[in-house]
């Protein structure tokens, strides 16, 4: 959808939408409209009793010598939420996306906030992002009817705007490789969306099963065997430093396209959701979208590992053991617990071939991760305090929260293994500690590292103001933050 800018509220009769802060005159964000529309204005809100908390709405219909204009009046809160202008431009959004406008425009001059308007265009694009190419019977009054946006702002904001359209770029591709089916999505399928990322200067190499195998990724490997699908290894490095930046940050994505849990299968009620599996990998994708499309000073490579987990008949079994790229070998206890099987050879193939100072990676890993945080904040495992402060501070800035979590040698014991080196599942409790517990033994010294659970974060059942129900996006924002904040000039 384009946004353009201009420097006054355009002379049409596309949808006005002004913001307003809890508490504040309404007059604030009426002063520039005429006697008559602030007066309707002011009736409206008393009638609804609208006191501009965040999302909330009150609308009127002005006639004007171009038609009649819908003005919209969107709260913006009290200021204690970082997304509140974000927030606000999607609950205008969300009003108006099916509604029969074709054109909005933000005028959010009055805020006093830094790129006010376009932190509202760019939460009205998010809140706009649907999957449609399937609905083939949709009725006309469901179907989005916004065709374009316009920003009233001087133009040091414009100028600016192109951050916020790559990092829109990369949400909407972690939005599309979420919600698109597993017979679309599939490991090839991933690897053929993230291609055109070429175009924006990203490096791509793809690493195949015999790759692999000559590798030693017996872990990953693993955990694809039941599948007709061939795994994949997708790698994207983005340098935007020329070569001053000699060893990149890795971001590693957990990429399972489709979860059955293997042998070990999972319940079939509620299964379907299994195709958001690949969440990690898509937050690491959206992340490279976005980095590379606002040409971030910054080196960095988002390593993806993809397979399909199937029952088939050449499927891991529990009690299998397996030999890791790293040496290590794992007795596969239960073959639901995939995930960590995949990300601990994704991450140390990243380590060996780039050398990182620090790795953070991302998976839709453990179930427990929902039962300790629900749906608000993903999870944070960290061997430096330093690195985790980053990765925290990222979060809260951008929206995507991330929530501590320890790690600790007595949660380590829990899964040795009688066997061989290690178990991949511990006992029912601390479970996503356990996990975590996993992927620290492959991780070389000296290496910064971080792992991020996102299981209850990548895939809402409720629909936001930045969102419909489904695919968030989330780890986009925050990836993107991070790299802003700590590895560019």
């Amino acid at each position: 959808m384009p946004v353009t800018f201009a420097s006054s509220v355009p002379e049409d009769s596309s949808a006005l939408i002004l913001p307003l802060g809890k508490g504040k005159p309404l007059d604030t964000a009426t002063k520039e409209l005429s006697a008559d529309a602030a007066n309707l204005v002011k009736r409206a809100a008393e009638a609804s009793r609208f006191e501009g908390d965040l999302g909330s709405i009150v609308e009127i219909f002005d006639e004007t010598k171009h038609g009649t204009r819908r003005i919209v009046i969107v709260g913006a809160g009290n200021g204690d939420d970082t997304e509140s202008l974000q927030k606000a431009g999607g609950a205008a959004m969300a009003k108006l996306l099916t509604s029969g406008e074709t054109a909005l425009a933000f005028d959010a001059r009055t805020s006093g906030e830094k790129d006010a308007g376009s932190r509202m265009a760019f939460g009205a694009l998010q809140r706009s992002w649907r999957l449609d190419s399937y609905r083939t019977k949709a009725p006309a009054k469901t179907k989005p009817t916004v065709e374009e946006i316009a920003v009233v702002a001087n133009d040091a904001e414009a100028k600016r705007w192109d951050h916020f359209q790559a990092l829109y770029a990369g949400i909407a591709l972690a939005r599309e490789l979420v919600t698109e089916p597993p017979n679309i999505i599939h490991p090839q399928g991933f690897v053929e969306r993230c291609r055109p990322l070429s175009e924006l200067g990203v490096e791509i190499e793809v690493l195949d099963r015999d790759e692999m195998t000559e590798l030693g990724m017996g872990a990953l490997l693993g955990v694809a065997q039941g599948s007709i699908r061939e795994p994949k290894l997708l790698v994207m490095r983005w340098d935007g430093t020329g070569g001053a930046q000699k060893n990149p940050v890795a971001f590693v994505g957990k990429g399972v396209t489709f979860d059955t849990g293997g042998i070990s299968l999972k319940p079939g009620p509620g299964m379907e959701d299994m195709k958001f599996d690949m969440g990690g990998a898509a937050a690491v994708a959206g992340a490279m979208c976005a980095l590379a499309g606002r040409k971030a000073k910054a080196h960095v490579v988002g390593v993806c590992g993809l397979v399909e987990n199937m029952p088939g008949s050449n499927a891991q079994r529990p009690s299998d053991i397996v030999t890791t790229m790293s040496g290590q070998t794992v007795e596969v206890l239960n073959t639901d617990a995939e995930g960590r099987l995949v990300l601990c050879d994704a991450m140390h193939w990243t380590q060996e071939k780039y050398s990182p100072e620090v790795m953070v990676d991302l998976a839709t890993l453990t179930g427990a991760m929902i039962i300790a945080l629900g749906h608000e904040h993903g999870g944070c495992f960290s061997n430096d305090d330093g690195l985790a402060d980053q990765l925290l501070a990222a979060g809260t800035g951008s929206g995507d929260k991330l929530w501590r979590m320890p790690l600790g040698k007595p949660y380590d014991k829990l899964i040795d293994s009688p066997i061989a080196d290690i178990k991949n599942v511990g006992p029912r409790e601390a479970g996503s500690i356990t996990a975590a517990q996993f992927l620290q033994r492959f991780v070389k010294d000296g290496v910064k590292w971080a792992h991020l659970d996102i299981a209850g974060t990548v895939w809402m059942k409720s629909a936001s103001n930045l969102w419909d129900k489904g695919a968030t996006g989330y780890g986009v924002r925050l990836l993107d933050r991070f790299i802003a904040d700590n590895f560019e000039g």
